[in-house]
């Protein structure tokens, strides 16, 4: 029971963590508004660990590549712990499997923050259109990248947008991919997938 109890704690605090560090990678690859009080959230929650390693990893042309290590880190490290919880001991296993399991599921915590950003922008558009809140500016930020394309390649339906849907569509099978990506590199079968 103690285990459970220290596994879950585990999942939901690293989870939590690397949303956070996600979110701040993704609104720098979208080009938020960086004074949002929800981006200055975010900057304050991660400096502490990025910084040190932004001195190894530097950013290229908008791209925070020290983001998404530490995400993957943060990933690796919590399989890790739970690895241990787990077999009480240190286990025996391949340190590259580590690796791809805590980048497969970086990658889809990066698609579960785009399906649900979506979802608020729609449902905000129903009920609160051309609202000032910062969350929900934000969130339109944080959209923008993925919808604009697919936005721009459906023709006009006279003011009704049908892009959230195609994007729906398209996030859906990136998901089902990184979900049989995850059981062929046998994360699926140890009861380790988030």
């Amino acid at each position: 029971m103690l285990a459970d109890i220290l596994i879950t704690i585990l999942l939901i605090a690293s989870t939590f963590y690397m949303t956070i560090i996600l979110l701040r990678f993704l609104l720098q690859l979208a080009r938020a508004d960086f004074y949002n009080p929800i981006s200055q959230f975010a900057v304050k929650a991660t400096n502490p660990l990025l910084r040190p390693l932004r001195r190894f990893i530097p950013g290229w042309g908008g791209f925070d590549g020290a983001s998404l290590v530490l995400a993957v880190i943060i990933q690796a490290l919590a399989f890790f712990l739970i690895l241990i919880a787990l077999s009480g001991g240190i286990p025996s296993f391949n340190p590259l499997t580590l690796v791809v399991w805590a980048v497969l599921n970086v990658l889809d915590l990066i698609v579960k923050i785009y399906f649900w950003s979506v979802i608020a922008v729609v449902v905000v558009s129903w009920i609160a259109p051309g609202s000032g809140h910062p969350a929900i500016q934000l969130v339109a930020q944080l959209t923008e990248p993925v919808m604009r394309p697919v936005r721009n390649l459906m023709p006009s339906m006279g003011g009704l947008d049908l892009s959230p849907i195609i994007v729906f569509l398209i996030l859906n099978v990136i998901a089902v991919v990184i979900d049989h990506m995850k059981v062929a590199a046998g994360l699926g079968a140890i009861g380790l997938g988030m």
